[in-house]
């Protein structure tokens, strides 16, 4: 079903959606609500995310695999696993911008290894580790109540610099412009707080 959906998202079929629009959407936290619509099982509200988001996102994803083709199809793949789970997204975390970059992110990188590629590191955004992330990992609504509770026993500067990086979508450049602190203490930070989260999680 996911598959359909997504395709369903590219072709909009003009009777669909009972007089809403994109506009109407844009006003005031229309992103965190597309995202609640399609965890509802609303594929209108996927298609005008697809819309929205999906030319900021496939930029993302070229920046990391340098190939239009593979661009295009792990933001395919991206919005599959969006539709899936978009239950699994909570405004409480951070920005439904930063969730979706994330998703993107790692399907990127996972298109190009699949692609042989192995000099990523002028394509890959810093804030984001050859491996998976325990974020990365969450599917379900369940994942995300832990995951805020593994947050929760971070210390704040953990936690701060984790949420902006991984949840928010910011580099490890803007997170430590953002929080005044050197780059690579920030990247400390973040290398511990991973360590913490995976440790919790997997408990």
């Amino acid at each position: 079903m996911g598959n359909d959906a997504v395709a369903a998202s590219r072709h909009p079929n003009p009777g669909d959606g009972g007089g809403m629009t994109p506009r109407d959407l844009a006003a005031g936290g229309a992103l965190d609500a597309l995202i609640r619509q399609v965890a509802g099982g609303d594929r209108v509200a996927l298609r005008h995310l697809y819309e929205r988001e999906s030319p900021r996102l496939y930029g993302l994803a070229l920046r990391i695999v340098r190939r239009p083709d593979a661009a295009a199809d792990a933001v395919q793949d991206a919005f599959v696993q969006i539709w899936r789970n978009a239950a699994s997204f909570s405004p409480t975390m951070g920005s439904g911008g930063g969730w979706m970059a994330s998703i993107v992110r790692y399907r990127a990188l996972d298109m190009a290894r699949r692609l042989g590629r192995e000099t990523l590191t002028d394509a890959i955004p810093d804030s984001v580790d050859e491996s998976p992330s325990p974020l990365e990992h969450l599917e379900t609504a369940r994942d995300a109540v832990r995951l805020r509770r593994c947050l929760e026993r971070l210390d704040d500067k953990g936690r701060r610099a984790i949420t902006l990086a991984f949840i928010n979508g910011l580099s490890h450049a803007q997170v430590a412009e953002h929080l005044a602190t050197p780059l690579g203490t920030v990247k400390s930070w973040i290398r511990r707080g991973l360590a913490s989260l995976k440790e919790c999680l997997a408990a």
